[in-house]
């Protein structure tokens, strides 16, 4: 048996798939739903009637072994595989909830990172040291409607146990869903992070109505500072290069920066002036940017280090989300970012 959150409707719709096709895994899929009220019916009801999630996945039905179950703890039990994509605010939460349930491994696709007493703290390391599982990392550019829609895409796992890595590219894997696997388990993890952050300025030059070339500065100065702060933070000074080359790397920042909520609410944010929270209701749909939060986060380890001028650009989408900085600061950082960090 399988644990898959809501959020995650467009994994849930291929692990469903898969683990009716194949004969290694249970073909129960148990999704994890937050019970809310869409049109005077129960969400859980809505998708074990009629096979769809109607607020967060609209239009694709989903297999019908995947059985929404509201009580998080009764949706856990027994599980042998965790699928996780939650906002990462609410990990440490949800993972004091399920101590004990999830006897195998996890396989997580978080957005951010979070703050330790000695400054960085992977999202993966809280569920090993809650949850006392081996946890693999998804990332890569693949947007939930384009999955659903079976249109191709690459995505990468990271995982320090290859074996569980493997075993979950065997239960997620399609012909249109290819995945490669990776033993660069932190890079991988750090990118899914890093890249929100450049997606809202991106957004924010969207906004601003600076064109393509802009963007494209923004996509390659982000990318420099992903890969200087993952090489800053490793924990054992070890970052592959060729990992920045995978769809965790260049291709999520890329399809973020063009076709993410990150970059969409940036661009709303630089054109009405309005808070990111008030955007957030108006156009996310009860969904949260993890873009602004990251900075916030990142900003703070770099501010706990003395390192905050080796990252303007991580800089400055912080200072404009939460300091009331102008969204032109995006280019006035640009304007001056150094060729080399």
């Amino acid at each position: 048996m399988i644990l898959v959150p809501y959020r995650g409707s467009a994994i849930a719709r291929i692990i469903g798939s898969n683990a009716q096709a194949l004969q290694r895994f249970a073909t129960t899929v148990k999704m994890w739903v937050f019970e809310e009220n869409v049109n005077g019916r129960n969400l859980t009801d809505i998708i074990n009637t009629d096979h769809e999630n109607v607020k967060y996945l609209p239009g694709y039905r989903l297999p019908d072994n995947v059985v929404a179950v509201p009580q998080l703890q009764d949706a856990a039990e027994g599980a042998d595989l965790l699928v996780f994509v939650v906002p990462h605010q609410f990990i440490r939460k949800l993972c004091d909830e399920m101590v004990g349930c999830v006897s195998s491994s996890c396989l997580l696709s978080p957005q951010g990172i979070d703050e330790g007493p000695e400054g960085l703290k992977l999202i993966s390391d809280i569920i090993r040291e809650k949850m006392a599982i081996d946890v693999s990392v998804l990332m890569g550019a693949n947007i939930a409607n384009e999955v659903a829609a079976e249109k191709f895409c690459e995505t990468t796992i990271g995982s320090k146990i290859m074996e569980n890595g493997l075993l979950f590219k065997e239960l997620l894997q399609t012909p249109n869903f290819r995945i490669t696997v990776v033993d660069d388990a932190d890079t991988v993890e750090l990118c899914g992070a890093l890249k929100n952050i450049v997606a809202v300025g991106a957004g924010f030059c969207d906004g601003l109505r600076c064109g393509d070339n802009t963007k494209a500065a923004v996509i390659r100065l982000g990318l420099m500072e992903m890969i200087a702060f993952a090489k800053l933070f490793s924990k054992d000074g070890v970052v592959s290069s060729a990992t920045f080359l995978e769809s965790c790397g260049v291709a999520d920042l890329i399809t973020t920066c063009y076709g993410g909520r990150n970059r969409r609410v940036a661009e709303a944010f630089a054109k009405t002036g309005k808070t990111i929270e008030v955007l957030e209701q108006e156009l996310l749909n009860g969904q949260k940017l993890q873009g602004p939060a990251t900075s916030a986060e990142v900003y703070h380890i770099l501010k706990q280090k003395g390192l905050v001028d080796k990252f303007p650009l991580f800089v400055a989408v912080y200072q404009i989300c939460f300091e009331g900085k102008p969204v032109q600061e995006m280019i006035s950082c640009l304007q001056s970012h150094p060729e080399h960090l």
